[in-house]
């Protein structure tokens, strides 16, 4: 059964286009910088970020893990929001490798932290403290319901920070996704921040890889932590290939997704039991939730999707995200919600 995968963005296969320029890709060894492939694409994506530089690493959580590990020193202190994906789902990586205490202050429903909270978080030069070193952003936000930062919350964070003397990281894995709902350009989101992660291999298709941006220093220092870690790759134009068709035709497409998460949210309204969380979608995922007290539990109703041929994610008890990308068309939005709408009359 071929299903459709609604779990996440991270499910996308690379294109035709992307399969090709792999094949034909001009490598060499990118330890040494010596990947042509792999300077383009870095090239690219400095310029689309607006940064002096970009490095090529495997995924966004070693982008994020090395950028945080760049900034800061052992003992130093990072602030991220409690709902952050480097709090969450990145396996305490800046603690366990990089000795970097996190601070973490509440995540707005909006995906924002208060800057009164930013404030009070800021420690005093004490030696009994842990010195605030950097302020860490996401944007889209996933956990708060894929929501977008806007570019003027960014400035000001980044404006209270510099004032304080405070560096800044965002982690923009689904920086293009933010920059097409708001109407900008993903640089306007990037501008702020001292560095900036974004992801190839989600909404964009690729295969493999995330991209680090930031100054010529910042990525000379990210360069010795990324092979330290293991992330040194040498033919890896192989890979940067398909993130230069990604760059080059896939941004402006996230639109499509958009349109097509606010349809299939448009046909789950009424669905029985089922509650589609306000504001959503945002971007390209959708949260639902089951009614409160309801018996039915979201994995009876993905296993009951599943039979069904859709595959959804249950990333609670009661609780649904459902990530529309490049290979859900309108055919599957319909296949999709009809799934939803049996399911759910069946086991209410």
């Amino acid at each position: 059964m071929k299903f459709i995968d609604l779990r996440s963005d991270t499910v996308t296969e690379p294109t035709p286009a992307m399969r090709e320029a792999m094949a034909r890709a001009e490598v060499g060894d990118d330890v040494y910088g010596e990947d042509p492939t792999v300077n383009r694409l870095q090239a690219m994506a400095a310029d689309l970020m607006g940064k002096e530089a970009a490095l090529f690493v495997p995924s966004g959580t070693m982008g994020n893990l090395a950028s945080i590990l760049a900034h800061c020193q052992r003992g130093d202190e990072v602030i991220v929001g409690d709902k952050a994906h480097t709090f969450l789902y990145e396996a305490g990586g800046i603690s366990a490798l990089g000795g970097i205490h996190s601070c973490q202050l509440p995540n707005q429903p909006d995906g924002t932290i208060a800057l009164e909270q930013l404030q009070a978080a800021i420690r005093p030069k004490d030696i009994h403290q842990p010195p605030t070193r950097l302020i860490a952003l996401e944007n889209t936000h996933n956990r708060c319901g894929g929501v977008v930062l806007s570019a003027e919350y960014c400035r000001q964070v980044s404006e209270f920070a510099k004032e304080r003397g405070i560096l800044t990281h965002l982690d923009g894995a689904r920086i293009f996704n933010a920059a097409i709902a708001l109407g900008i350009s993903a640089k306007e989101l990037a501008e702020p921040f001292d560095s900036v992660t974004f992801c190839l291999s989600k909404a964009l298709c690729a295969p493999v890889g995330s991209l680090i941006c930031g100054s010529q220093a910042f990525i000379e220092r990210v360069r010795r932590v990324r092979k330290q870690l293991g992330g040194g790759m040498r033919q890896a134009g192989v890979l940067a290939a398909a993130g230069i068709v990604a760059l080059e035709s896939m941004i402006e497409r996230l639109a499509e997704d958009h349109a097509r998460a606010k349809r299939l949210a448009q046909k789950l309204q009424g669905a029985p039991g089922l509650v589609i969380e306000p504001g959503s979608p945002a971007t390209n995922m959708i949260f639902a939730q089951l009614e409160s007290g309801s018996p039915v539990t979201t994995q009876k109703v993905c296993e009951a999707l599943r039979e069904r041929g859709v595959l959804v994610g249950a990333i609670e008890p009661h609780r649904f995200r459902i990530v529309v990308h490049y290979w859900i068309d309108d055919q599957a939005v319909e296949t999709t919600a009809n799934a939803f709408w049996e399911v759910l009359k069946e086991l209410n």
